[in-house]
């Protein structure tokens, strides 16, 4: 990653306040941005709970502060409110950036008696059926600005909250181009993959990949009900990997397999589970599906696959209505609707594998050029120059 042409200030210490550093969204940013932190010259702390990316967060010179932020019990809240005053004020932190609720509960407040300043990052469109649950929510706008993750996100919180504009920046998750780059790939990475998903190399058939954690909004069900109408209309072409961790969701996972198998799918659908070379992924697969039934804040795997050279077949909400378009980079379906997905996807099929190579040509330069890792790190940046000389302004 190339360091960013916005200077840091001398001394600069960031602390980011994560949950955990498990696979995700927010953690994926939260250690790239740590990594343009150090790149930059400054120092990165980030206080979470820990997860399987503290290796990467340290090898790149990052450093994790180990404390039970992702707790929501009071009692955990109130202790680490105190923990993190204090390495606020030991580790002279300079600037505070809280990505998740049930930290900002305890990170806000030690900001604020530090006398530091601290900004959030909006990374999801949050569900809100109570009074309580939104003020819960809206705890992630009581920083001095706010990052939204997408234009969707940053539309979402000026509806919800009523903010002034200028207080809310849409800063898009950007990706590692030099990892999502189909000539970096290697034959052995790919087979790999084929492997991993149960593809013989004489398999033909076209590859749809649904990529996600196995939690329902994401809609494997939806895509599952998908496969088996194009199944019931003769479709042999095709086979449906899902890979995702289930996070111990045993039972949704159970759920997902029996109505494979009880639709008679097991030869054209498989559950893979967690795989971490989404890069090799994407190039064995044909298309990619992202069936989410609620709305992406952001949607990286509509996204990845682009950078990748795939189509994409994607619910005609949230985020993904701006990343992909539509017939162009992509096709969109109405959501929650398995006979409109499989009309897509039926449309991806009858493409035919130029078709498909041209669109994701397109889909790949626009990719390149509005989510790359840089773009983000440029405008995470320019926030945080902004807060800074906001606080100096004022004294």
């Amino acid at each position: 990653m190339s360091v960013s042409v916005i200077s840091l200030p001398r001394d600069f210490v960031l602390l980011q306040v994560v949950p955990e550093l498990e696979a995700g969204g927010v953690e994926r940013t939260a250690v790239d941005i740590s990594r343009a932190v150090v790149e930059a010259g400054a120092t990165s702390l980030i206080a979470s709970a820990g997860g399987r990316m503290e290796m990467e967060l340290t090898a790149h010179g990052g450093e994790l502060i180990r404390m039970p932020v992702q707790s929501k019990n009071p009692v955990t809240i109130a202790a680490n409110l105190g923990r993190l005053y204090r390495l606020i004020r030991a580790r002279k932190v300079g600037l505070v950036h809280v990505r998740s609720r049930a930290p900002a509960l305890s990170a806000l407040p030690a900001a604020r008696l530090a006398g530091v300043p601290a900004l959030t990052t909006y990374h999801g469109v949050y569900n809100a059926k109570s009074a309580l649950k939104r003020a819960y929510n809206g705890v992630m706008t009581k920083g001095r600005h706010v990052i939204a993750n997408s234009d969707f996100t940053r539309r979402h919180v000026l509806e919800t909250y009523g903010l002034d504009p200028r207080q809310v920046t849409a800063v898009a998750r950007g990706s590692d181009l030099r990892w999502f780059d189909p000539d970096s790939v290697t034959e052995e990475r790919r087979q790999k993959a084929r492997a991993y998903f149960g593809l013989a190399a004489d398999d033909k058939r076209t590859v749809f990949l649904l990529a996600g954690r196995l939690t329902r909004w994401k809609g494997q069900l939806l895509a599952v009900e998908a496969a088996q109408r194009l199944r019931d209309v003769g479709r042999r072409d095709f086979v449906l990997v899902m890979v995702g961790d289930d996070q111990g969701r045993l039972g949704y996972r159970a759920e997902i397999e029996r109505a494979v198998a009880s639709a008679d799918l097991d030869d054209c659908v498989a559950v893979a589970g967690h795989f971490t070379d989404m890069p090799a992924a994407w190039l064995v697969s044909d298309v990619a599906v992202v069936p989410s039934l609620d709305p992406e804040a952001f949607g990286r795997t509509a996204v990845e696959p682009q950078l990748m050279g795939r189509p994409v077949v994607v619910a005609a909400h949230g985020a993904p209505v701006d990343t992909v378009v539509d017939d162009e980079t992509g096709w969109l379906f109405r959501p929650g609707d398995a006979e409109d997905l499989a009309r897509r996807m039926a449309q991806a099929l009858d493409a035919g594998s130029e078709r498909r190579r041209q669109m994701g040509e397109v889909g790949q330069a626009r990719a390149r050029e509005l989510y790359s890792q840089e773009a983000m790190v440029e405008g995470t940046f320019g926030v945080y120059a902004q807060v800074l000389e906001e606080v100096w302004a004022q004294g």
